[in-house]
C-alpha cells in the first residue's frame, strides 16, 4: 500500500484549486444555519459531487465545528470494488487540495485488532472511491491538525456493520474523536417517493437506532447507499453513550438540477 493516497476526484467532484475549494466550503458553512449543539459524537454526511451534497454536508460539519477533534473516523461504502469486510487505510496520509491529512495509525491499528477478519488492509477499495474523499474538504478546513481513520465498507452485512461499530467503540474510548458516516440516501426515485423512503432512514438516525435501521436495510437496501456505515457509526456512538440524534438538513439532487423526476436524497444529521 502506498504511503499517500492521492485525491481521486479533485477537479471533477469538487474544486482542485485550494482557494476555490476553501471559498466554496466557507460559503456552504456560512449558509448552514444550525443552533448551538452539545459536543457531538457522530455525524451523518452525504458524498455526492460537492455542488450537490456540499450544502447539506455543511450542516453536519457546522454543528460539529465548535469542538476540537484530534481524529475523525470516516466510514463510507465501496461503490466500485465488491468485497467482504471493511478496508482500512492503516498508515501514511491522504492528499487533498488543502494539503495532506495524516492517518491516525495507532487508532487504525486498534480498530483492526478489535475486529479481526472484518477490518482488512485492501488498498484497491480506496483507489477510485469518493465516499470518504468528499468529507475531506470540510475536515481539513475545520480541523487542519486532525488525523483520520479511513474505512471503506464492502458488502454491507449485519455482521460486518455491527462488528465494525463494536470495534470502533472499543478502540476510541473517551478520546476527542468524531465519527462520520458517509452516505447518500435513496437513488433515482421521484422526489416524493425519495422523501418517503428517506424519512424512514432519518427516523432511525434520530432515534440512534442501528438495529431498526439494519432491519430496514435488510428488507430494502435501496434506502441508502451507505446504510451499513450509518449502522456502524450509530452502533459505535450508542456504545459510547450517545442517546440523541437530530436531523439537521434534508435535500435532494433536484434542488440543484431542477429535475424532481429522478433524484438522490441527502441527509445531514448529528448524534450525541
Amino acid at each position: 500500500m502506498a504511503r499517500v493516497r492521492q485525491a481521486a476526484v479533485a477537479g471533477s467532484w469538487y474544486p482542485a484549486l485550494p482557494r476555490q475549494l476553501e471559498a466554496t466550503v466557507d460559503d456552504y458553512l456560512a449558509a448552514a444555519k444550525t443552533e448551538a449543539m452539545p459536543r457531538l459524537r457522530a455525524v451523518v454526511s452525504p458524498h455526492a459531487g460537492l455542488m450537490y451534497s456540499g450544502p447539506v454536508a455543511a450542516h453536519s460539519y457546522q454543528a460539529a465545528r465548535a469542538t476540537r477533534y484530534d481524529t475523525i473516523v470516516l466510514v463510507g461504502p465501496s461503490h466500485f470494488v465488491p468485497f467482504d469486510g471493511v478496508s482500512i487505510w492503516p498508515r501514511g496520509a491522504w492528499q487533498t487540495p488543502l494539503g495532506e491529512v495524516a492517518v491516525d495509525e495507532a487508532l487504525a491499528a486498534a480498530i483492526a485488532v478489535a475486529a479481526p477478519g472484518v477490518v482488512i488492509d485492501r488498498a484497491d477499495a480506496h483507489g477510485r472511491e469518493h465516499s470518504l474523499e468528499l468529507q475531506l474538504p470540510f475536515v481539513v478546513h475545520l480541523w487542519p491538525t486532525a488525523r483520520i481513520v479511513p474505512l471503506v465498507m464492502g458488502r454491507q452485512t449485519r455482521q460486518t456493520a455491527f462488528a465494525l461499530g463494536s470495534a470502533i467503540a472499543a478502540s476510541v474510548g473517551a478520546d476527542q474523536v468524531l465519527l462520520v458516516a458517509s452516505s447518500d440516501l435513496s437513488h433515482y426515485e421521484d422526489a416524493r417517493t425519495a422523501a418517503s423512503m428517506d424519512t424512514v432512514v432519518m427516523r432511525h438516525v434520530e432515534a440512534v437506532d442501528p438495529e431498526g435501521l439494519m432491519r430496514t436495510l435488510e428488507h430494502e437496501p435501496r434506502h441508502a447507499c451507505g446504510g451499513g456505515p450509518i449502522v456502524s457509526v450509530l452502533h459505535a456512538a450508542r456504545l459510547l453513550g450517545a442517546e440523541q440524534g437530530r436531523l439537521l438538513q434534508y435535500a435532494d439532487s433536484g434542488d440543484i438540477t431542477g429535475d424532481k423526476s429522478s433524484v438522490v436524497g441527502y441527509m445531514a444529521a448529528a448524534v450525541w
